[in-house]
């Protein structure tokens, strides 16, 4: 079955950088757009970037522009969420996702905390 596990979360100081790692299975990896999604406490989830298939970033959320680089590997069915200049509002819980045919995949995220 489908199946997203994300890795690399941490505590990091204000400035730090952390990196984020999604591993994807039991599907088609190359031929699907992957978001990284993050939740806050008390807060919606929203959506932080977006890479097409072939790898191209295609969308970043306006607070993370400049600062967050999303890339992925296709051979190894992985997507990487480079996030640098860390700041306290980026504490959250990360998620990757990908819209298949039935509907919109999450994994079960990894905790972002950002505090001296």
């Amino acid at each position: 079955q489908v199946q997203l596990v994300e890795s690399g979360g941490g505590l990091v100081q204000p400035g730090g950088s952390l990196t984020l790692s999604c591993a994807a299975s039991g599907f088609d990896f190359k031929f699907w757009t992957v978001r990284w999604y993050r939740q806050a406490p008390a807060k919606q989830r929203e959506q932080v970037a977006r890479i097409s298939p072939g790898g191209v970033p295609e969308w970043y959320r306006d607070s993370v522009k400049g600062r967050f680089t999303i890339s992925r590997d296709n051979a190894k069915s992985t997507a990487t969420l480079q996030m640098n200049s860390l700041k306290s509002e980026d504490t959250a819980v990360y998620y990757c996702a990908t819209y298949l045919s039935d509907g919109e995949h999450f994994g079960p995220g990894t905790q972002v905390t950002v505090s001296s």
